[in-house]
């Protein structure tokens, strides 16, 4: 694991900003019509976010912090990262086309992917887990069909498609749902475990929109909304 020095403002304390993990930059996720006008004010003032970063290092997970930023009425990035890799039971876990993650839900992801799915595929397959497939974390949109912004809006929430296995296989929410008697355990064991960790999980039980996917939201404070 590579580590490297961020730009930090004098505010900061240095121990939380000089082992941060490094990895290539990637374009943040936007949607039609958004502003790319920027707000500098450097990430992670408080101090609950310089520990939040701190303890995504120690997890193994493999970041790189992005600035602060206002895009639009009611979108934001605020105190996120863009993960590149994630750490499992056996080694390095891929996480493909995922944006800004505010740094809370990342640390709950990360916890997730290591020991709600790749423990998961080990139990269900024989085989452990290689690569989460998402289908991206920002976007500035709303929710389908209303005036609220989605928890997308604000770098708060994760879609998840699919799955890679170290053997090879692949299992997509889409067809595994209701495939192989093996995928549904898998998919549902999975499902039970982000309910324990997000605030709120839908499935493709929930409605039409998620029939290829779940959705991740917030981090789990109390009872998480699990459909």
């Amino acid at each position: 694991m590579k580590f490297a020095l961020l730009p930090c403002v004098a505010a900061l304390a240095l121990s939380a900003c000089s082992m941060l993990p490094s990895g290539p930059d990637a374009p943040a996720q936007s949607g039609p019509g958004t502003s790319t006008a920027t707000t500098p004010p450097p990430l992670s003032q408080r101090p609950q976010d310089r520990q939040c970063l701190a303890d995504l290092g120690k997890a193994g997970v493999r970041f790189d912090t992005l600035p602060d930023r206002y895009i639009g009425e009611g979108c934001s990035n605020l105190n996120t990262v863009q993960m590149h890799a994630l750490a499992g039971d056996r080694g390095a876990l891929e996480v493909r086309n995922v944006g800004p993650v505010t740094c809370a839900v990342s640390a709950a992801f990360a916890a997730w992917a290591r020991y709600g799915v790749d423990r998961a595929a080990q139990q269900v397959f024989g085989s452990p887990l290689a690569t989460i497939q998402t289908m991206g974390s920002f976007n500035c949109r709303n929710v389908a069909g209303t005036a609220r912004r989605s928890a997308h809006a604000s770098a708060d929430a994760i879609d998840i498609g699919g799955f890679v296995l170290a053997d090879g296989r692949r299992i997509s929410v889409a067809d595994g749902w209701s495939g192989s008697t093996q995928e549904r355990e898998f998919l549902r064991l999975i499902q039970r475990s982000a309910c324990r960790r997000f605030d709120t999980v839908l499935s493709p039980d929930y409605n039409s929109a998620h029939r290829d996917h779940l959705h991740l939201e917030g981090v789990i404070d109390g009872n998480s909304f699990c459909r």
